[in-house]
């Protein structure tokens, strides 16, 4: 097990480094101008060259790329052009937000999805399972920003029982924390709602037809215990999957969500990042979300092994 996680965390080292390259390039090669920005409509061209060269932007990409690892290799992500703060201080200060708004989502999509998705399994093909396809199919057509104004009309401004938009931190109370991401939770859950509870459903329903079940049930387990214990169980490969894809696809939704609901997390970090041209930010936000969707990968690596011993890499 040591072994395989070691060669799974030195494999990733080259996926950042592609990922760190491809970001730079794309961000110097993309039209606009960071200093240009920075001084304004009302900015001379000399004011716009003598900006470009405290930042380093009159250097050739080689030099600059270099300076940029250099600093990488020391922790320091860079200083924003814009907010005047370090990127690991503006990233720090915004992913409580962004966490506390992913794990609600997870959290309420598994326990929604996995038994939906069991349940559409027992009753393949009758008007249960029909039902619950139904709506998986509508929460994959519909998108997130109009589920997000839906759910603000009805819930926030006409029946006023939950805040229209901002974040609570959790130190300000539980409820008041809870209470301002039911909605963005609910618009972003439903998508992966339907995504998990659809492969759960295809899993368990291959699962429900192996020799084993057929055994068991001949054996009279209880139905409950057979969909759970057996089915389930041995079905749990391909539902960790989605999900571990899910959580990837999660943070990436994020943006948009947050953006509808006014909430001071990464994704709206990114926004204005991406709108100022703030290179050193949007790099440094890159490759916070690269490093966690290889974590994701490789927590889905190991849980294979937790959940199948046979899988051998």
């Amino acid at each position: 097990m040591l072994l395989f996680l070691a060669r799974r965390i030195l494999s990733t080292v080259p996926v950042l480094v592609i990922v760190a390259l491809i970001v730079f390039l794309m961000l110097r090669l993309a039209p606009g101008d960071p200093a240009a920005a920075i001084v304004g409509d009302s900015g001379t061209s000399e004011n716009i060259a003598r900006v470009r060269e405290q930042l380093g932007l009159n250097q050739s990409l080689p030099v600059q790329f270099f300076h940029w690892s250099a600093q990488l290799l020391q922790g320091n992500l860079g200083e924003s052009y814009f907010m005047k703060k370090t990127v690991v201080e503006l990233i720090g200060q915004r992913i409580e937000a962004t966490v506390s708004l992913a794990a609600v989502t997870l959290v309420a999509t598994i326990l929604i999805a996995v038994p939906l998705g069991v349940i559409a399994a027992w009753r393949h093909g009758g008007w249960l399972d029909r039902m619950l396809m139904g709506f998986s199919v509508m929460g994959f057509s519909i998108p997130a920003f109009v589920i997000g104004y839906v759910l603000i009309w009805i819930f926030a401004l006409h029946l006023q029982w939950l805040p229209v938009q901002g974040y609570q931190r959790l130190s300000q109370g539980p409820w008041l924390w809870i209470k301002h991401l039911i909605l963005p939770s609910i618009t972003l859950s439903i998508i992966y709602v339907a995504l998990i509870a659809r492969v759960t459903r295809a899993a368990v329903a291959e699962a429900m037809t192996e020799d084993y079940i057929r055994t068991a049930r001949a054996k009279g387990i209880s139905e409950t215990r057979l969909l759970m214990r057996h089915a389930l169980a041995n079905a749990a490969i391909p539902i960790v999957t989605v999900i571990g894809i899910g959580i990837a696809l999660l943070i990436g939704g994020v943006v948009v969500t947050e953006t509808v609901f006014a909430i001071p997390g990464l994704g709206q970090l990114t926004v204005d990042a991406v709108l100022s041209r703030d290179f050193p930010l949007i790099q440094g936000i890159t490759l916070f979300f690269s490093v966690i969707y290889v974590l994701i990968n490789l927590l889905i690596d190991v849980s294979y092994l937790v959940f199948d011993p046979r899988i051998r890499y």
